[in-house]
C-alpha cells in the first residue's frame, strides 16, 4: 500500500478500495493515520484533505488516545508530580505550580470525570511541553554532533501518534510524550530521527548506522513498542 509522509502526522499510509466512494482519514491500531480513497482518485486529495482538516484529525487523534488514568502521586515527566487535595469550596480546579500539577477535588468529583480529565490533560501537556523545550533540543544537538548528523531545525508536537518523525527537509519534530520515557528510549528515537536524515526508510544501512550509535537499539525499539506516545 502506498505511504505519504506528513510533517505533523507521520506516516500515513493509503488503501484503495472498488468499495469507497469519497476519502475518509482514520486513525489504525498502530496510531498512525490510515487514508481510504475510491480506485482512480489520485494521491494529491489525500494530501490536500489532510491539509485542510488538521484540527479535526488532531481532535479525533486526541480522542483514540484518550484513555490514561491518573493517580495522587504519579510522575509526569521528568520533574513534575501529580498533586490531589480536597476542594475548599465545592468547586474543581486544575493548575500547574512549580513541579507540581495540582487538582483541588471535591468530594463528588474523581479524576476519571471527563471534564477533570480534559483539563488535566491540558495541563500535562503543557508541563511536558516546558520539559521538552528544556531537554530535547540539546540533547538532539549533542548527539547529532557526536554521530556527525546535522538537522534543519526541530519541532515539537503532541497530536501525532508517533514518538517522532524527520521530514526530506531536516525537520526533526519530537513528541512531547517522550518525557515519559526513560532517557535511554528517548536517546534511541532521537538517534533513530537523526539517522533518516541520511536514509529516509529502514532499509539494511538504516539499521546498521542506528546500530552504530545505539548498541542496544534492538532491546530500544523492542521496549518502546510496550509504550504509547498518547497523553
Amino acid at each position: 500500500m502506498p505511504i505519504i509522509h506528513d510533517d505533523e502526522f507521520g506516516k500515513i499510509t493509503i488503501r484503495r478500495s472498488a468499495r469507497s466512494s469519497q476519502i475518509r482519514v482514520r486513525v489504525g491500531p498502530d496510531g498512525n493515520l490510515r487514508a481510504s480513497l475510491p480506485l482512480y482518485a489520485p494521491i494529491f486529495l489525500v494530501k490536500r484533505l489532510i491539509k485542510a482538516s488538521r484540527n479535526e484529525l488532531r481532535s479525533i487523534i486526541n480522542q483514540s488516545h484518550s484513555t490514561n488514568s491518573y493517580v495522587n502521586g504519579m510522575l509526569i515527566g521528568k520533574s513534575h508530580s501529580l498533586l490531589v487535595r480536597p476542594s475548599d469550596d465545592g468547586s474543581y480546579r486544575v493548575w500547574r505550580y512549580g513541579q507540581h500539577i495540582i487538582v483541588s477535588l471535591p468530594d463528588d468529583k474523581s479524576l476519571e470525570d471527563a471534564d477533570i480529565k480534559r483539563d488535566l490533560r491540558d495541563t500535562i501537556i503543557a508541563a511536558l511541553r516546558v520539559e521538552a523545550k528544556s531537554y530535547l533540543p540539546k540533547r538532539l544537538a549533542y548527539l547529532a554532533n557526536k554521530y556527525g548528523y546535522s538537522y534543519e531545525r526541530v519541532r515539537f508536537s503532541h497530536a501525532s501518534g508517533r514518538w517522532g518523525s524527520c521530514s526530506t527537509t531536516g525537520t526533526i519534530s519530537l513528541n512531547i510524550a517522550l518525557m515519559k520515557l526513560p532517557f535511554e528510549l528517548i536517546d534511541y528515537v532521537i538517534v533513530h530521527e537523526l539517522t533518516h536524515t541520511r536514509h529516509m526508510n529502514h532499509s539494511h544501512e538504516f539499521w546498521t548506522l542506528v546500530g552504530r550509535a545505539d548498541a542496544d537499539y534492538k532491546a530500544h525499539r523492542h521496549a518502546l513498542k510496550q509504550e504509547s506516545p498518547s497523553i
